[in-house]
């Protein structure tokens, strides 16, 4: 899905296999936001082809979060001069885990290049914010694009739902509050790690509204 000239939605249509929707910056510099699971990767190849490009042609893979339907495939890039970025206490935290993934995490296969701090980013013309949201996971990371009003959510909110707590390193008041930082941001396109995007700045601002009112009690 074309949202831009330079950004494209890999969203993952297929409910019978748990995999993550990724996300595409075509730019000069070329960034792929959370490759998903390994055997998945099919996926991201099929929609980069579309586009006439390859995964060596990615210079930057930045992941949200260290779950396995997120990471995976970065193995796929070990052998390119891609950089993967991670939040320094998501990288701990998914090495302490590893051995409960098994080898199929791939954290042997990587080291990451650039590791993400609340903050700004900037990756050749393009100007992000990595906003650290804690609750998911320890070192999950937000991005957001302040000239697009884009916000690249990961598992921390979704379209109509929130992350998981109940998995190693979740929890919930710092889901909570981490919601809460989001949605004082100016969005008009959020784009989570699973489900439908959400685009207008109403329709968004809704969801957060719902979201507090909601779900905030069963978390």
């Amino acid at each position: 899905m074309k949202l831009f000239d330079d950004l494209h939605a890999f969203l993952w249509r297929d409910p019978a296999t748990n995999n993550c929707n990724s996300f595409f910056i075509d730019g000069p510099k070329k960034i792929l936001l959370d490759p998903g699971h390994h055997h998945l990767f099919g996926h991201i190849r099929d929609n980069l082809e579309d586009l006439s490009l390859r995964p060596e042609d990615i210079d930057l893979v930045i992941l949200t979060h260290g779950h396995p339907d997120h990471i995976e495939a970065v193995q796929h890039f070990a052998e390119t001069s891609a950089s993967v970025a991670i939040h320094t206490l998501e990288w701990h935290f998914i090495k302490d885990l590893a051995p409960h993934y098994g080898d199929s995490i791939g954290v042997e296969n990587f080291e990451p290049g650039v590791f993400l701090q609340d903050g700004d980013l900037d990756v050749g013309d393009y100007h992000f914010e990595v906003i650290h949201t804690p609750g998911h996971s320890p070192g999950s990371v937000c991005i957001y694009w302040p000239e697009r009003k884009v916000l690249f959510t990961g598992d921390v909110v979704f379209n109509q739902g929130v992350g998981r707590t109940d998995l190693p390193g979740g929890d919930g008041e710092q889901l909570k509050e981490s919601i809460r930082n989001l949605s004082r941001l100016d969005v008009e396109y959020l784009l989570p790690g699973h489900g439908d995007i959400l685009t207008g700045s109403d329709p968004v601002n809704a969801n957060f509204s719902e979201i507090e009112k909601v779900w905030f009690a069963y978390i």
